[in-house]
């Protein structure tokens, strides 16, 4: 998709900090962090929300991705957020599916 930032990412057409890559998705340090960890994990396919994304082989794949950045970040021990925003209500910005990997320092809940 030529209008989609991740899609941009991915294309390596806009810079990014990954921190992982295989052949199904893609991990990169969010660029407005709301913790000291904060990577978003997205397919690498274009897939606008988490409705669209099938069975749930992409699901678990990106899941399992998060759980090792969260390690390789250092935060897997002491905790993290996983966060999937689907659509506008639940402030989904950016269309194309990504998981938020959030860490790095307590975090409240309800996450407001």
């Amino acid at each position: 998709m030529d209008d989609c930032l991740f899609c941009g990412i991915i294309g390596r057409k806009i810079p990014a900090k990954i921190v992982f890559e295989d052949d199904r998705a893609l991990a990169f340090d969010d660029v407005n962090p709301a913790a000291p960890v904060h990577v978003l994990v997205v397919p690498k396919r274009h897939v606008p929300t988490l409705n669209d994304a099938g069975d749930g082989d992409l699901a678990g794949h990106l899941l399992n991705v998060a759980a090792t950045v969260a390690g390789e970040k250092g935060v897997a021990r002491t905790g993290y957020r996983v966060v999937v925003n689907v659509n506008r209500d639940a402030m989904q910005t950016v269309f194309h599916l990504h998981i938020h990997v959030i860490g790095g320092r307590p975090l409240g809940w309800p996450p407001g």
